[in-house]
Parts: C-alpha cells; sequence; structure tokens
C-alpha cells in the first residue's frame, strides 16, 4: 500500500495553496493583498489560508495599524523543516539538513543595501538592523529609522541584544528623513503603522513588510522578538545572496 504524501507536499501541491505561499515568502500581507495577489475570491482563499495555517505553515498576527486587520506570516523555519522531511521521506539522500551549503548562513556581498523602518526606531528596527548586521558579519550595509523616532533605545533592546552578544548601548534613534536621500536595495517595515507612511525611496528597492508586535507593549517579550527578527533575518541572507548574484553576472 502506498504511503501517505507527507504533510507539506500534500498542502503545497495545489496551485492556490501555492502561490499563496509563495506571495508570502516575500513579506507579511493582509488577506485582500493576497486577494489582489492570486487574483481569487476572497472567501476561497480565506479557506486556503486556514488549511495552511492548520498545517503549521502560516501564521496569523493582528494588526497594530488596524485591529480589523490581520497580517498573515510564512513560517519560513516550518517550511523549511517540512522540506526536509519531505524530502528524507522520499530518500535519505535528499535531506538537505546535509548540505551545509543551503544552509541560510551565508553573509550576502557587501553592495547590498537595506533599511529597517519602525515607528519610534526604539525598538523593532534597531534590533533587526543589529542582528542583520552581525550575520552579515560586515558584509552589508544596514540602517534603521523611524517616522517618529523616540529619543532613547528601549532598555528591553539592549537586554535582548545583550543576549546575543551585541552592544547598542550607544547607538541612538534616527529619524526617517536622515536617510531618505540614500540608495537602498532593500526597504523592511517592522512596524504595522509605518507601512502605512513609507515613503518612496529613489531606486526603487525592493519594498516588504514584516508585521511584528511592539515589544514596548509587553516588555517581557523583548527576547521573543529578537528571536523572530533572527529567524528571518537568517531566511534573508540567502536571498540578498540570490539578488545580488543576479545583478553582477554578466
Amino acid at each position: 500500500m502506498a504511503s501517505e504524501p507527507p504533510v507539506f507536499v500534500r498542502l503545497a501541491a495545489h496551485p492556490l495553496r501555492w502561490a499563496l505561499l509563495t506571495a508570502l515568502a516575500g513579506g507579511d500581507l493582509r488577506v485582500r493583498e493576497l486577494v489582489e495577489r492570486v487574483g481569487e475570491p476572497q472567501n476561497l482563499v480565506s479557506y486556503h489560508l486556514r488549511l495552511l495555517r492548520g498545517g503549521g505553515l502560516v501564521t496569523a498576527t493582528r494588526s497594530s495599524f488596524d485591529g480589523r486587520d490581520s497580517y498573515y506570516h510564512l513560517d519560513l523555519d516550518r517550511c523549511a523543516g517540512a522540506l526536509a522531511e519531505t524530502g528524507a521521506a522520499l530518500h535519505p539522500t535528499l535531506d538537505p539538513t546535509l548540505h551545509p551549503a543551503l544552509r541560510p548562513e551565508v553573509p550576502p556581498p557587501g553592495r547590498v543595501a537595506v533599511l529597517f523602518l519602525c515607528t519610534g526606531n526604539s525598538a523593532r528596527s534597531p534590533i533587526a538592523e543589529a542582528l542583520l548586521r552581525r550575520r552579515a558579519a560586515g558584509e552589508v550595509t544596514v540602517t534603521s529609522a523611524g517616522s517618529h523616532p523616540k529619543a532613547a533605545l528601549h532598555p528591553g533592546v539592549i537586554r535582548a541584544l545583550g543576549e546575543f552578544g551585541i552592544d547598542v548601548r550607544g547607538q541612538r534613534p534616527r529619524h526617517l528623513d536622515t536617510v531618505a536621500g540614500q540608495r537602498f536595495d532593500h526597504v523592511i517595515t517592522v512596524c504595522d503603522k509605518v507601512r502605512e507612511v513609507c515613503p518612496e525611496f529613489p531606486h526603487h528597492p525592493r519594498r516588504r513588510h514584516w508585521s511584528i508586535p511592539d515589544p514596548a507593549a509587553d516588555p517581557g517579550s523583548f527576547a521573543h522578538t529578537a528571536a523572530e527578527l533572527d529567524t528571518r533575518v537568517r531566511h534573508l541572507l540567502p536571498e540578498l545572496v540570490a539578488n545580488q548574484d543576479k545583478e553582477v553576472r554578466p
């Protein structure tokens, strides 16, 4: 008797669910944005999103900008694990964990410039900035800013990044206006509010959104926020490498 296909295969093999997964791979999106991306009715999109959530591949968080909205997020760690299980189920040598070169740990080339944005530039965006800078080992330009910067970093940021061996005690929040004229390859909003007011940048950088709740609302959540941002940063690095390779290849 044939064995049951792995969960990832059963979920991702459906064309609409695959379209939703690939759309969310580029950043967090709301239902109406997914409806526009895949060109299907909202009730059908919502049905398949429920299946993806049930399989643990997609999660949802309430928007901090509009509490009636939710952002859907692709859990890349869960997808990586499910893909590893899928390959190993077919043949042991197809387990990608056997190939270190495929792990998302390779630093991108130095020509890539990334900007993280949130409202106060006192919690989420400086955490993301520090973590990407650390993982990129100095080979990528990383900046963060805020639409309404606070006077200082939240003490929870200093504690959370200290667990990663990162000292940001001398850093101060900066205003979005101070970086408006700079060139960036990627602009990543990590706050639902700032996503709605994010200006256009010269040179048309790639924009994406990470819907991250403000840890300042729950000071005990800074460690969790840093861990989530570190996961997203790890999965961002191979994409930066791939995009830069395409740009420099003759």
